[in-house]
């Protein structure tokens, strides 16, 4: 019980104070010598303690990245010339939109959307039709311009029922590989 009191009284130190070494300072000439070793850790040689895995992850949301951002980028890529321009589709909820486009002298080719009067028709029709009607004045504007070969750039966008009512037209032609 004494050996209790004892050690109660004493202030709990989880680790042995290490006593406070200077480094040995010898001059010998003209250089001066520093010793900076340490003492061993005292738990060198026992077990380790079993701690939680880490796993690396990538940052949320590091896949996922605007069809806009996606577009600059691959516009490197797709750079357009006046023998082969870049073809550009942007496809919203309602609507497409078709460019070609000469990047080198800054020139648009051709520009077609499902909303322009003299492709929908009157009365208007469907917007899948439309975007297929659009796919053919593309073709019959390429033949006038003498064009045969396109870069396509589709802006990152999901080919859904108007791309794919587009792409017809534009793939029978000749212009989208397969």
């Amino acid at each position: 019980m004494a050996l209790l009191r004892a050690a109660l009284a004493q202030p709990f130190s989880p680790r042995p104070a290490l006593p406070v070494r200077h480094p040995p300072t010898s001059l010998t000439g003209s250089e001066l010598s520093l010793d900076f070793s340490l003492p061993p850790h005292p738990g060198v040689g026992a077990p380790r303690r079993a701690y939680p895995r880490i796993e690396a992850t990538a940052r949320r949301g590091a896949r996922t990245e605007s069809a806009k951002l996606r577009n600059r980028r691959l516009q490197k890529k797709f750079n357009g010339t006046a023998t082969k321009p870049r073809l550009s589709v942007f496809c919203s909820n309602r609507q497409l939109y078709a460019v070609l486009a000469d990047d080198h002298n800054k020139k648009i080719l051709f520009y077609g959307s499902t909303l322009q009067k003299s492709i929908c028709g009157d009365p208007p029709c469907g917007t899948v039709e439309a975007a297929r009607r659009v796919g053919e004045e593309l073709v019959r504007a390429c033949n006038e311009l003498g064009i045969s070969e396109v870069s396509y750039d589709r802006n990152g966008f999901a080919r859904g029922d108007k791309m794919m009512a587009f792409e017809v037209p534009v793939s029978q032609h000749g212009f989208l590989p397969r």
